[in-house]
C-alpha cells in the first residue's frame, strides 16, 4: 500500500532511538521528510545514519532539542515553525512503588510526557487548522487504559494523553486535520530489553522476554514483545490520507493486553 507522504514534513519527537526511531523510519520510507529529534548531536547523527542504511533515499533533517522542557519546545518551534505531521513520541517511564514516587518524580513525568505534547500541539495544531490539513499522533501506552501499579505516575500521564488527544480532535471538525492516540504495548526497545534483563539477569535475553511476558503480561494475545517497526508502520498509516476517517481515536497496538471490547 502506497501512503503517499511525499512533500509532507513530519516531526517525531525523541526519534533518535526506540519507537520514535522506528516511526521516523516508516515515515521516511513512505516519502515524508522527517525531522529526527534527539538531545545530542551525536544521537541525532547516529539515528540519521541508521535510517539511511535501511532507506537510502530518506529525506531527513536533524533537530537537537530537549522537548521535555519549555526551552526545548520553543527551540523546536523556532527552527520548524510549521509541520504537516506531529508525532508526540517523547516519553519516559520508571518502575517505582507508589509510596516511593516523590512529588518531584510526578512533576518530572508530567512535564516530559504531557506538557511536551501540549506545547507542541498548541502551536502546530493552530497552523494545521488554518490550512485545514494535518496529522497529530500522541504515542500513549496500554498503561493508559490498564494502569500499572508499579508505575502509577507514568500510567496517569498516559491516560492524560488520551484525554488531550480526544479534546484536540474535537477542534478539527470539518477539516482534514486528525488527532489520534496510538497505544503500544511492551515493545522491544533497548530500554525495555535492559529493563527485562535487569529483572532476569541469569538467563538469555530471549528467555528473559518469555518469562517477562508470561509472568508480567500473561494477558498478551501475541505472547511476545512488539517489534518497534510494527508500531512505526501503524503510525505511518494513521498519518496518511488513507486514514482520513480515523480521528479522535484510541488505536490499540498492544498485542491484545487490553481485554475490553471497547
Amino acid at each position: 500500500m502506497q501512503l503517499n507522504l511525499e512533500n509532507k514534513l513530519a516531526l517525531v519527537t525523541a526519534s533518535s532511538a526506540g519507537i520514535g526511531l522506528a516511526i521516523a523510519r516508516s515515515l521516511a520510507r513512505e516519502g515524508a521528510k522527517v525531522i529526527i529529534n534527539g538531545r545530542s548531536q551525536a544521537s541525532v547523527d547516529k539515528a540519521i545514519s541508521q535510517i539511511r542504511q535501511d532507506v537510502p533515499q530518506a529525506d531527513l533533517v536533524g533537530l537537537v532539542a530537549d522537548n521535555g522542557t519549555l526551552a526545548g519546545t520553543q527551540a523546536t518551534i523556532a527552527q520548524f515553525p510549521q509541520v504537516d505531521i506531529l508525532v508526540n513520541n517523547l516519553g519516559i517511564y520508571e518502575a517505582v512503588g507508589f509510596f516511593d514516587e516523590t512529588d518531584a518524580a510526578w512533576q518530572h513525568l508530567f512535564e516530559v510526557n504531557v506538557m511536551s505534547g501540549v506545547r507542541l500541539a498548541r502551536h502546530y495544531l493552530g497552523k494545521m487548522l488554518e490550512s485545514k490539513v494535518g496529522r497529530i499522533v500522541f504515542i500513549s501506552s496500554e498503561s493508559g487504559v490498564t494502569p500499572a501499579p508499579e508505575m502509577a505516575h507514568y500510567s496517569a500521564t498516559k491516560t492524560m494523553q488520551l484525554g488531550i488527544s480526544r479534546s484536540l480532535a474535537e477542534l478539527t471538525k470539518e477539516t482534514a486535520v486528525t488527532v489520534n492516540a496510538v497505544l503500544p504495548g511492551p515493545t522491544r526497545t533497548e530500554g525495555v530489553e535492559k529493563f527485562i534483563q535487569d529483572i532476569y539477569p541469569d538467563v538469555s535475553l530471549d528467555e528473559a522476554e518469555r518469562k517477562f511476558i508470561s509472568e508480567n503480561r500473561p494477558g498478551s494475545l501475541i505472547g511476545r514483545l512488539i517489534d518497534p517497526a510494527e508500531i512505526g508502520d501503524i503510525v505511518a498509516f494513521v498519518c496518511s490520507a488513507r486514514a482520513a476517517v480515523i480521528n479522535g481515536a484510541t488505536i490499540r497496538a498492544e498485542g491484545g493486553l487490553i481485554r475490553s471490547a471497547f
